[in-house]
């Protein structure tokens, strides 16, 4: 079982517990809180106390996670692109549509599954039993470079890379609109949309700080390609960052209309026009600058020729 607490912070007074609770770990659903409060696994102040109890500045918050429960996640032959391997790293290019770790409802068919079967014995303990080697991920239908770790030792380091920002993320994607500058920064902090659980939000109120830096590679009239690099990784971050200023990704169901256009009848966006392009990290054995380039998906390449022709 894994203890953890935080003290409420001035701009979290009089919200409810629950959705404190939310907030400071998104990976967890409200519900899933309000079970913990009702097991007493969750205290504020050393007392029990209820899911509505609206937190006062200074509230020590105490949180016994319980053990996850063992699921078995059998390898499966599923085809990897692979962009680098060693015996410390593997570097891959991730289809569309594949989810990263096994989760409710995708318990197979995953990365997961398949790294399982290509690296046997070989991966990081760190992420645990669904997360074997997953040092960091991309959404589903977000394709592109990901980094797996084949030890402990790769994984501490990659990990600590990532929190310092210092790992090189570049992402290219097609958004809705015509950006009208050519680069630029968008910093909006991130948090859990406060009405909808599966949406992320700009929530400078109860988020956590996101930088993303884009630059304009083209336009199309009322689309436009764009480049975006991190400074940090918050869930949908370029997702939400785009949708803020009014120019979702094409095809984004969550943050745009998810809708084809009908300049593109035909043809399958099935998500969001995003793809994670290169990664770049210091090799934790041997220390040396390393950076690969994921190719756009077929899928991609069609959309832009398919926009460069009627321009």
């Amino acid at each position: 079982m894994r203890s953890e607490e935080f003290v409420v912070e001035p701009e979290q007074e009089q919200e409810r517990l629950d959705r404190i609770l939310g907030m400071i770990y998104p990976d967890f659903s409200r519900t899933y809180f309000q079970k913990l409060i009702k097991e007493d696994a969750v205290q504020v102040n050393g007392r029990k106390i209820k899911a509505s109890y609206p937190v006062q500045t200074d509230d020590i918050v105490s949180v016994r996670f319980p053990d996850a429960v063992e699921t078995v996640i059998k390898p499966e032959n599923i085809p990897l692109d692979i962009l680098y391997e060693d015996s410390d790293v593997l570097v891959v290019n991730k289809p569309k549509g594949m989810v990263v770790h096994p989760s409710a409802g995708h318990t197979d068919g995953t990365l997961v599954n398949a790294v399982l079967y290509h690296c046997r014995d070989s991966l990081s303990g760190i992420g645990g039993k669904i997360r074997p080697g997953i040092v960091h991920r991309i959404d589903m239908d977000t394709t592109g470079s990901l980094i797996v770790c084949k030890n402990d030792e790769s994984h501490v380091n990659i990990a600590a890379q990532i929190k310092a920002h210092t790992v090189n993320r570049i992402y290219e994607g097609i958004v809705c609109g015509n950006v009208r500058q050519d680069s630029g920064t968008v910093s909006a902090a991130i948090g859990r949309h406060p009405a909808d659980r599966k949406r992320m939000a700009v929530n400078e109120k109860n988020g956590k700080p996101a930088v993303t830096h884009y630059e304009v590679l083209e336009r199309f009239g009322s689309y436009t390609y764009m480049r975006f690099k991190l400074e940090t990784g918050r869930t949908h971050q370029i997702r939400v960052h785009m949708a803020d200023m009014r120019s979702p990704l094409l095809g984004d169901p969550l943050y745009g209309s998810g809708k084809i256009p009908a300049r593109f009848s035909g043809m399958k966006l099935c998500g969001q026009t995003l793809h994670a392009k290169t990664i770049g990290f210091i090799h934790p054995r041997t220390e040396e600058y390393l950076e690969f380039h994921a190719p756009l998906p077929e899928y991609f390449e069609k959309l832009l020729s398919n926009l460069k022709s009627q321009s």
